[in-house]
């Protein structure tokens, strides 16, 4: 498939956020949109669309309940994360990520955060503060995921609906290179994640520095 080449003015920053789409890009015509498959989770939708070109395609995607989903660097100490390991079906193996989960009819996503924590991890956290929205694999699915940063944690543990107890483990923010050399730490939403939160904190802590100089 080819493509134009984006203009200059495509990366001109100073023209404002209102701007990251360049003029020539046009949304496509929905011309129709069906169900082809549904189950108890998920949805597969045909869309056929026509481009402002005048080239027609049908696109499939996967959609789901639009409730939001949260995934949570929380923080025990300054220097250390907790992630976890449970069974994922789609590797049909165990996997190290960060806590994660839907949001629930009438939370907000601060609430979902906290309770997630509580559910997964058997903590809470009296401070969480949105980080970043992330999307997994836009082309074929709408799911956006808000990453929350949590810290000054403290012991709090609800029921969730997980089918096994998770092992929650403490690893060092800093060493992310060595968890990317593990085979099972690869869940591309919690590498981005923890790249986020690592280098915010990094920077909150040359401001503070900067400040008692």
């Amino acid at each position: 498939m080819s493509t134009f080449p984006p203009t200059r003015d495509t990366f001109n920053h100073s023209e404002g956020a209102s701007t990251k789409r360049s003029s020539y890009q046009q949304k496509p015509q929905i011309l129709a949109r069906k169900s082809v498959a549904q189950s108890r989770l998920f949805q597969i939708e045909s869309l056929d669309l026509r481009f402002s070109n005048g080239e027609e395609r049908q696109f499939e995607r996967l959609t789901g309940a639009d409730r939001g989903a949260v995934m949570m660097v929380a923080m025990p100490d300054p220097d250390h994360v907790l992630l976890i390991r449970e069974y994922a079906a789609g590797f049909e193996d165990y996997v190290l990520t960060l806590p994660k989960g839907l949001v629930d009819p009438g939370e907000d996503i601060i609430t979902a955060a906290n309770r997630e924590l509580m559910e997964e991890c058997g903590v809470g956290a009296h401070r969480i503060e949105p980080l970043v929205e992330l999307s997994l694999a836009p082309n074929y699915m709408r799911h956006r995921m808000q990453v929350l940063l949590a810290t000054d944690l403290y012991p709090k543990r609800l029921p969730g609906d997980e089918p096994e107890p998770l092992i929650v483990e403490t690893h060092a923010i800093e060493e992310l290179p060595a968890l990317l050399l593990r085979e099972d730490f690869h869940e591309a939403r919690a590498i981005a994640a923890l790249y986020i939160a690592r280098d915010r904190l990094r920077e909150e802590k040359r401001n503070s520095a900067t400040d008692l100089l």
